[in-house]
């Protein structure tokens, strides 16, 4: 296909998401300097579209950027009254104490909240500081200098057809240049990805590791609803099989958050994580609870697990990581939004500096300080060994040792492990199918269960159908070939959305994409045993609507 001619236009500082960290960045750009032209492009129909989260909220963030946001109508409400850590058996359950839980842990002074719906304050907040915002924008490739640096990105591009070509009503998009370009895309941005293998930002780093997060909203009897509690659980039902657990948020409005998380680092690749969320309902603890309430929201995403180890240089010629992009999350305490709020402001206060010092389109040095000595830094520190030991460990080891490292962190600032390393990465954890039982899962039975496709209406996903697919196979015979026999073709399953198929046909079987479903998680492109699978973005405004998540 010929080169595309694209009209440009020049912003000191070109964003590429509009989550936490993006906007962090945007809003503390302009806090710095009013005359900076800063844009903010989202793949989402809105801010807040793509938004997926837990959420029990850290206002350090917050605190950080905007001291005086109580007062300023944030949609962070509910403090966290009550804190509650289980250990399930198939039938009961175990309550951990919490006092012999480091101070970290607690989530006391902590906000339930609506990430989705904070971003879409956020972006009130920027936009009348003169950010300029643009939805529904996929950010579809980088922009390259003429000595390799990062000059920008192409967004907007619409209407090829589905083999690619132009279609009649195509749009080529712009090209958005700018002195420095922030990718704030969330857990495996595509972008990123391509940054992170042509500067070789993960050199002398772990791999990153990954979870699969599943979360429901429900709306529950309100003689059940305790709001401002925040419960935790391990075990059952994933039990020996994978690492992971389970969260129950009690926000207003007699509406309870409920998750899954999924750690994809496990072996046995019958597993099948959607279905093992499905089951965790039935638990008596669970099912008590939801039993009389209806599910009105459903979605998932990768959270990014390597913590400390696994953070790569976040700076090339020309562009940052911001957030997730970096992999932020605190793996324990299972929040990363309050990181990446702090890098989204580190990662502006360095670029304005640049920018007064008449620079652009180098490596912003100041940021990767800040981010390897800052409060970042000493929030991912003090965790570090908590995944590895849980993954070399198990489970029960986990609670002891990783409990005892980070005491031993939190009083004296060091541990007795030293810093321990990942190892291979989850892809490569995947076993042969030949080596592991089957699992059978009971049939949703949909009250408190409900089949993959029933909870994927629930997300309000769209894609135009008329569009190339956006999941690309980098060799369309590597499913069928060789990813069913070893490993029993995984994508069936570990897809929380029911994009891949196989289905038996006059030929025999033949490996299916259907990308309308997507929500736009990225495990995919993490777990395929194979690395076959490439996710890229689909054009703007497509994918998951989610409404409060």
């Amino acid at each position: 296909m010929a080169e595309v001619a694209r009209e440009s236009m020049e912003y000191d500082v070109v964003i590429v998401g509009a989550g936490p960290a993006g906007l962090s960045a945007a809003i503390r750009l302009k806090q710095l300097d009013a005359d900076l032209n800063v844009v903010v492009l989202e793949k989402g129909s809105e801010v807040g579209a793509h938004i997926l989260s837990g959420a029990v909220l850290d206002p350090c963030g917050l605190d950080a950027l905007m001291p005086d946001w109580r007062n300023m109508g944030a949609p962070v409400r509910t403090e966290v009254k009550k804190d509650n850590f289980y250990i399930l058996g198939p039938s009961g359950h175990i309550r951990i104490p919490n006092w012999p839980m480091p101070p970290l842990m607690s989530n006391h002074g902590k906000y339930i909240v609506s990430m989705a719906n904070v971003c879409r304050w956020m972006a009130e907040q920027a936009e009348a500081l003169g950010v300029e915002i643009f939805p529904g924008m996929a950010a579809s490739q980088l922009v390259y200098g003429e000595a390799g640096e990062v000059r920008g990105v192409v967004a907007g591009e619409f209407g090829k057809n589905p083999d690619g070509s132009i279609g009649d009503g195509y749009e080529p998009g712009m090209e958005l240049l700018g002195k420095y370009v922030f990718l704030s895309e969330g857990v495996r941005g595509s972008l990123a990805k391509e940054v992170m293998a042509k500067y070789n930002l993960s050199e002398g780093h772990d791999p990153q590791k990954f979870g699969l997060g599943m979360k429901e909203i429900w709306e529950i009897d309100p003689a059940k609803h305790r709001e401002g509690t925040v419960t935790h659980t391990m075990g059952w039902p994933l039990g020996k099989n994978a690492g992971g657990g389970s969260f129950i948020y009690h926000l207003e409005n007699n509406q309870v958050y409920v998750g899954f998380v999924v750690h994809l680092n496990y072996k046995n690749p019958h597993l099948y994580p959607y279905m093992e969320f499905q089951r965790f309902k039935h638990h008596p603890m669970v099912a008590k609870l939801l039993e009389g309430g209806k599910r009105v929201a459903y979605g998932a995403r990768a959270i990014s697990e390597g913590g400390w180890q696994s953070v790569p240089k976040v700076v090339a010629p020309g562009v940052a990581l911001l957030g997730c992009s970096a992999g932020l999350v605190n793996v324990p305490r299972i929040k990363g939004n309050h990181n990446a709020m702090l890098s989204g402001k580190a990662a502006a206060e360095a670029a304005y500096a640049a920018i007064q010092d008449g620079r652009s389109s180098d490596e912003l040095a100041a940021y990767e300080a800040d981010l390897r000595s800052g409060p970042i830094a000493k929030d991912l520190k003090k965790v570090r060994n908590v995944k590895p030991i849980w993954s070399r460990w198990g489970m029960y080891p986990s609670l002891f040792l990783g409990g005892l490292d980070m005491w031993t962190n939190n009083l004296f600032g060091l541990s007795f492990f030293g810093t321990l390393k990942h190892g291979k990465t989850d892809a490569a954890a995947t076993g042969l199918a030949a080596d592991f039982p089957r699992i059978d899962y009971p049939r949703p039975d949909g009250v408190l269960s409900f089949d993959r496709l029933t909870n994927v209406s629930f997300s309000a996903t769209n894609h135009e159908e008329s569009q190339p697919c956006h999941l690309h196979l980098k060799d369309a015979t590597v499913p069928i070939a060789v990813n069913l026999p070893k490993y029993d073709e995984p994508a069936q399953r570990y897809c929380p959305a029911g994009v891949y198929e196989v289905l038996q046909g006059e030929n025999g079987p033949r490996f299916q994409i259907n990308f309308q479903n997507c929500v736009h998680c990225k495990t995919c492109d993490i777990k395929d045993p194979s690395q076959n699978i490439n996710w890229t973005t689909p054009q703007g405004g497509d994918g998951p609507n989610y409404p409060n998540m």
